[in-house]
């Protein structure tokens, strides 16, 4: 139950238990190649930068604002080769607003876990700034009475993190401070001025594919195998829409399924379909169990390609030999855990929610250093190897946009039975 009301109140990003979490709005083009030969990948090290609505029963006033009080975290000394006294400090006093829907029963966990991200990020690299968590309930009214009094008080705001909420504070005229969105609102007309939207997005990440898929299969036909939810059709059509856009031909096939399972009788008309007129790449927007019972069912011969829908996790006591092959496009976080930079910061274990909650708590460390960075350049531009990705800023506001704007490119890997993965060879 408590999956199925993050579903349908977060709507968002690209993973399959979230389904919808953090959906995007428009086309994120890929940077030039990195040089790592895999979209997103982490070439190095990078130096750290890291209620119910008013007047209705049961609302709690929100609580005076204090500095946040955190648990110490061991972590590993800054990668960066200057003396931290040499490191870019933000003016001493910056101070950090974090809303969070903390006050909702329905979006406690996935708040909670961005919370405990952007902490963790905090307690890495927390000098010149105070941050201020600020927790709200699910309405859009509360949020935006929040905000009103964060903006008064703080520099920067990072939040609001579901979509409506998002949404609401983006039509409202009210953004007055820098303020980093943790969701893809959908709206008619231009974001706010200052405000940067950094949510995970289930079309970005369709898009990814479709270049990674084309630049391994140069003229390929793609069978786009979907099912029938919102989350698999947005990432369906994200990548047929790119798909075209480079030229290329597909075709769409939409599988039944009741209780996670694909019908076997769509699985028969599958094979016979491939047999008669194969493909050169598949597409998956399924969950791993589908995609598993798919190429069951057909092979596991044609390059298959996904998203972090598809990544059936690292446990090593769990065979998957349907998935060997596969490419998994999805967050340094998770598929890069020994790099590094991620390995420089706590895992959490604070929730039950696996990748799902994983993935959040890694959005909240990028924001806090995203925020970090903008206190530091709030007019520039700059670009951060993040365990999200690789991420581009662009606060200048002479970029054409009207609006600050924000990229994330993830990382491109092949997935392995056993739970492992291999850095996947591309070259764009």
């Amino acid at each position: 139950m408590l999956k199925k009301n993050i579903k349908a109140l977060l709507a968002t990003t690209a993973f399959s238990s979230l389904a919808a979490l953090l959906a995007g709005c428009g086309s994120t083009p890929l940077p030039p190649d990195t040089g790592c030969g895999v979209p997103g990948g982490l070439c190095a090290p990078a130096a750290p930068s890291a209620s119910p609505p008013l007047g209705e029963p049961g609302y709690t006033p929100l609580p005076p604002l204090e500095p946040a009080r955190t648990s110490p975290v061991e972590l590993p000394p800054s990668r960066d080769a200057r003396p931290l006294a040499a490191q870019a400090m933000p003016a001493a006093g910056t101070r950090i607003a974090l809303l969070l829907p903390l006050q909702s029963g329905s979006l406690r966990e996935p708040a909670e876990a961005v919370r405990a991200g952007f902490m963790a990020g905090y307690e890495r690299d927390r000098s010149g700034i105070t941050v201020d968590v600020i927790p709200t309930g699910d309405s859009a009214q509360a949020t935006l009475d929040a905000y009103a009094m964060a903006a008064a008080r703080h520099d920067i705001v990072v939040g609001p993190l579901a979509r409506p909420a998002v949404a609401a504070l983006a039509t409202s005229g009210a953004v007055s401070k820098p303020t980093i969105a943790l969701n893809h609102p959908q709206i008619d007309g231009p974001l706010p001025r200052q405000m940067l939207v950094v949510g995970l997005s289930l079309e970005d990440e369709a898009r990814q594919v479709a270049d990674w898929a084309a630049a391994e299969q140069p003229g390929g036909r793609a069978l786009i195998l979907t099912g029938r939810t919102a989350w698999q059709q947005r990432l369906a059509g994200a990548f047929t829409a790119r798909w075209s856009q480079l030229g290329l031909n597909n075709s769409v096939v939409e599988l039944p399924s009741a209780d996670g399972y694909v019908d076997g009788n769509a699985l028969a008309e599958l094979r016979a379909r491939m047999q008669n007129d194969p493909p050169q790449l598949v597409f998956a927007a399924l969950d791993a169990v589908q995609l598993r019972q798919v190429r069951s069912a057909i092979g596991t011969s044609l390059p298959t390609y996904g998203t972090a829908s598809v990544n059936p996790g690292r446990d090593p006591g769990m065979s998957t030999p349907e998935l060997a092959g596969v490419r998994i496009l999805d967050l340094p976080w998770t598929v890069q855990p020994d790099h590094p930079l991620v390995a420089s910061y706590p895992r959490w274990d604070g929730a039950t929610g696996g990748f799902d909650m994983q993935r959040l708590y890694a959005l909240g460390i990028d924001a806090y250093r995203i925020a970090r960075e903008l206190a530091l350049r709030p007019d520039g531009t700059f670009e951060l190897d993040g365990v999200t990705g690789r991420l581009s800023v662009d606060m200048n506001l002479g970029n054409g946009s009207g609006a600050p704007s924000f990229r994330r490119v993830e990382t491109g890997t092949v997935y392995r039975d056993g739970g492992t993965f291999d850095a996947a060879d591309v070259r764009r």
